[in-house]
Formats: C-alpha cells, structure tokens, sequence
C-alpha cells in the first residue's frame, strides 16, 4: 500500500474502499470487513450513505486497529445549509463508534459552506479530526473559501475517470498543496458510462494480464491520486487490490490521456439541487 502524504504531514493511504450505495447491516458490515482482511486500510464513507453505523461496527469487529485505519466521512449539503456541522459531525462519531476520523469533507459546496468550514477547522484543532478537506469543490468555490478560511482544504474529493480526467482542475488543487481523493474512478453506474467496456483500456488489460477496472485503479495511483472504487461483492474487493504488482507504462499512459471525453457522469458542482 502507497500513501500520499497531506500538507499537515498526515498519511492518506492512496487506495481505499468506498461504501457508497452499500446497504446498512450485513452488507456494509461484510464489504469493510472484506476490505480490511484483503489489506485495505482507508475506508470511506458519508452520512449520507446511511451506513455510517455498519461501517463502525465493521472497524470494530475487524482484528486491525482502529489507528491503523483512515477512516473518512462527510457533511451533508442539509446540515451545512442549517450551520448544523457540529452536531452532525458529532452524530456520525456516534453513529461510527469512535471519538475521531481521519478525514472530514464537506460534501457538496453547499449554501454557507463556508461557515461550516470554520466549524471543521475547529473540531481539527481540537483534535477530533486529523484532516479536513471538501468534496466537489471548482475553482470558484476555493475563492469563496479562501476570504474567510485559515486553514487550505487537505483533500478535494471529486469525480474523474478515463472520460472525465478534470485534470485542470487537478492541477490546480495540487498546486495549492490539495490532495485528489478519485470517486466514482473507473465510471460508476450512471446511465451509458461505458468506460470498463473501452476496447484501448481493454488492450492495455491483455497487455498486463489485468481487468479493466484494475487498470483504470493503477491510472489513478500513476496520477498520484487517491482512489476509492466502491463494490459489495468480495471477489471484485480483493481484485480492485491487486493492483500493486505493476505499473502503467509510458505509452499505457499516453493512451488513457487520449480518452479523455470531458464528459461528466455526476452532477455538476456548480448546478446541483440537493
């Protein structure tokens, strides 16, 4: 396991395991716990996904500290339009059975993120978080941060696959000493994003006796990025970590920079309505 090392000096574990769409209870529980025992050590959840509990009582049950993993969450877009970060940071606590996480983003450049940042950077004096950073922040949302922030962002957890690379975007954050955390890495779900059916990623598969999805995972470390491919189905688990016995060469990285359609799956950052 690689690790990328944030502006405060904090160790992020470059590969994690994300547990978005993961069904609270029994399957939460068994996709962290597959994670962990596969040698997984960044977990990442949100209290939106509504399986903060499960993924607690996962950590807990696992034979692997609790320091051992990073361990991040987020603040929804209806707690920072009610300047309820403090109470919904110390619910996810409860809800996580532990008294800090590693990371906390905020999630969405919601309505008065700004002051729920203010509140962020005071749970992370306290101690309670070890980093803090946003998620699908642009540009123009770091600008409006900047006014009142004392603290730069640690991570900026965005949307970016072989389609949608947002490398400017990228660029720009890590100039600013801002980490990238890839969600939805290899695509996602959503409606005709086809990228584990590309036939030049498909190339460079048979070329390294690898899947597809472990491609588009070694792309992302390649990119120095974080990356958190989600799945419930133990096989697909260990496969997306076994990802560390080969690197994209030169060329292979010329032909996935070629993809790149500018075409964004997600929603956008600056037109969202939840």
């Amino acid at each position: 396991m690689s690790n990328i090392i944030l502006h405060n000096g904090y160790a992020m574990p470059q590969l994690g395991l994300g547990v978005y769409k993961a069904e609270d209870g029994k399957s939460a529980i068994d996709s962290v716990l597959w994670a962990l025992e596969a040698g997984y050590r960044h977990i990442d959840t949100a209290m939106i996904y509504k399986n903060e509990k499960s993924v607690g009582d996962a950590i807990k049950s696992s034979s692997v500290d609790r320091k051992d993993i990073f361990l991040t969450t987020k603040l929804w877009n209806d707690d920072i339009r009610a300047k309820k970060a403090k109470e919904a940071f110390y619910k996810s606590l409860e809800l996580l059975s532990t008294d800090y996480v590693d990371l906390y983003l905020l999630h969405w450049p919601a309505k008065s993120f700004e002051d729920s940042w203010t509140v962020l950077e005071e749970l992370y004096k306290e101690g309670l978080i070890k980093a803090i950073g946003v998620s699908n922040f642009n540009k123009c949302h770091f600008d409006s941060l900047e006014k009142t922030a004392t603290i730069v962002p640690m991570v900026n957890q965005i949307e970016t696959h072989p389609y949608f690379q947002n490398q400017e975007l990228i660029d720009y954050c890590l100039s600013k000493k801002i980490e990238i955390t890839a969600w939805s890495p290899i695509g996602g779900s959503w409606k005709d994003a086809n990228v584990l059916e590309d036939k030049n990623i498909e190339s460079i598969a048979k070329k390294h006796n690898k899947t597809i999805a472990q491609i588009i995972i070694r792309w992302h470390i390649d990119r120095n990025l974080v990356v958190i491919p989600k799945s419930v189905r133990k096989e697909r688990i260990i496969q997306n970590f076994n990802i560390f016995d080969f690197k994209l060469d030169s060329e292979d990285m010329k032909v996935m920079k070629s993809l790149d359609k500018n075409r964004r799956f997600g929603p956008d950052p600056e037109n969202f309505d939840f």
